[in-house]
């Protein structure tokens, strides 16, 4: 028996029963439910509705796949009041995201030795792949605490960036709330990374700004067909991953205390307003500045690529930040009237026009959100629209995945991955060390956008396609 009801377009619902508290939405246009196996990933989402203070309803992103207690595109809303946090909703990466910068310059100018080049010089800059640390340890210990309290802008100020970064970044790079009381001395430790792109699906690629859909809003972006793009996607790399560690096992235990039936381990959960509750939320806190500070580095480390590789300054190429989203966080924000906690694991924030939460250089259209593919596969620059409030302001966070990695390495062969890469250039290692990161090993991007904007949650702005990749060994 099918658990998964169809109540209109591109949406299917698992209606209350039993424990649940909250009805789950999952969206997958026609395409993707005739591919879809309803796997762990919806016990995922029903466990979710489960627990205590949940809101109605737990949303399934069309890039949904099982994770660590919610799944990778879930979206989880808890009373603000009466709800709980859980680490797990949130995700060992916190803030894994995304950044974009654009370039004036036209793609079919540059040879395959430039791109190469390019890459190469990128890469000598940026470490990549698991346990890696960064060629700035010294100037990382010596700031700790102001990056995770006071996040980009302290880094613009010491001169690792332009003044203007921190307005085109979610939350201007700096969210409010972190605590380094909050932070294992094992997590601390755990911090020398900023600068780095970890292994997994983290990279940073070279593109070509393919096609554009939105002439208005990809001028407000500054996103020109035919030109060159960057983007960078990685996160809080071993600092988060150890913070999430942390505060599962606390919460685990907390749970009795506070006599709270979970459903897993990977819900972990205590209320929002306990003393442990609280305690997470500043360590979270903590690593999505660390993030952000990690992207805004990379973004200094690429502008000084550029200049090595083509001559002159990094503004003679614009290599201006058309905007940095984040995953895998826990935020208060009110929709609705209602103030909610809003866990948003694999999943992207995604403001329409006129929310105040927008930049003030985007809000006319709402902040663009970027939507990465695979290595071998478009990315998209979207826009939100008025009914993405019925799922917490949010969109998918990717392709999201159709083979485990381990599946991925049994199935697919470095031949079949190169053929499906093509001509793009993959800088790094060898082949073999990618076949869990192989485009075949991902749902298609194309379906998995055009689901939430057949329905009018989002509308395209720009498809990207990949020249250049920069990619780590390993899976964080």
């Amino acid at each position: 028996m099918k658990m998964l009801e169809k109540v209109s377009e591109n949406c299917y619902r698992i209606a209350r029963r039993g424990a649940m508290k909250a009805e789950v939405l999952v969206y997958l246009n026609r395409k993707l439910y005739a591919e879809f196996s309803e796997d762990a990933s919806l016990q995922q989402l029903i466990d979710a509705a489960s627990l205590p203070g949940v809101v109605s309803p737990v949303v399934g992103m069309p890039d949904i796949h099982s994770g660590f207690g919610l799944p990778i595109g879930g979206v989880m809303a808890m009373d603000a009041e009466q709800g709980l946090v859980s680490s797990g909703a949130v995700g060992m990466d916190i803030n894994c995201g995304v950044r974009l910068l654009r370039t004036n310059i036209r793609a079919e100018e540059l040879s395959n030795d430039n791109l190469t080049a390019l890459i190469r010089a990128i890469g000598l800059r940026v470490p990549s792949g698991i346990g890696t640390k960064s060629k700035h340890a010294a100037l990382i210990k010596d700031h700790f605490k102001d990056f995770l309290l006071k996040g980009v802008p302290f880094l613009v100020e010491l001169g690792y960036g332009r003044k203007s970064d921190p307005e085109a970044i979610e939350d201007g790079g700096a969210l409010k709330g972190a605590a380094l009381n909050s932070l294992s001395s094992k997590a601390i430790e755990r911090g020398l990374q900023l600068s780095t792109i970890g292994g997994g699906n983290h990279f940073v690629e070279l593109g070509l700004v393919e096609k554009i859909f939105d002439p208005d809003a990809a001028e407000a972006y500054g996103l020109r067909e035919g030109t060159l793009s960057v983007l960078i996607h990685t996160g809080s790399r071993g600092f988060g991953h150890q913070i999430c560690t942390d505060y599962s096992a606390e919460m685990k235990k907390a749970a009795a205390k506070y006599k709270i039936e979970i459903p897993s381990a990977g819900l972990a959960a205590v209320p929002i307003k306990s003393g442990e509750g609280k305690r997470y939320l500043a360590a979270m806190t903590c690593a999505i500045n660390f993030a952000f500070c990690n992207r805004q580095w990379i973004t200094d480390d690429i502008r000084q690529a550029f200049r090595q590789v083509f001559g002159g300054s990094d503004e003679d190429y614009d290599l201006g930040l058309v905007y940095d989203v984040a995953h895998n966080t826990a935020k208060f924000e009110e929709i609705g009237g209602r103030r909610l906690l809003i866990h948003r694991k694999g999943a992207t924030r995604a403001l329409p026009p006129g929310n105040p939460l927008n930049p003030q250089l985007y809000k006319d259209y709402g902040h663009p959100v970027l939507i990465p593919g695979s290595m071998g596969t478009a990315s998209y620059v979207i826009r939100a629209e008025k009914g993405v409030e019925q799922i917490y302001n949010s969109v998918n966070h990717g392709a999201g995945r159709v083979l485990s990695r381990t599946a991925a390495r049994k199935q697919i062969s470095v031949e079949a991955l190169k053929e499906k890469l093509g001509r793009v250039i993959v800088s790094g290692r060898s082949y073999k060390a990618y076949l869990d990161e192989a485009p075949q090993a991902y749902k298609n991007i194309d379906q998995v956008v055009e689901t939430l904007v057949q329905i009018g949650f989002s509308s395209k702005v720009a498809r990207l396609n990949p020249l250049a990749v920069l990619k780590g060994e390993g899976n964080d």
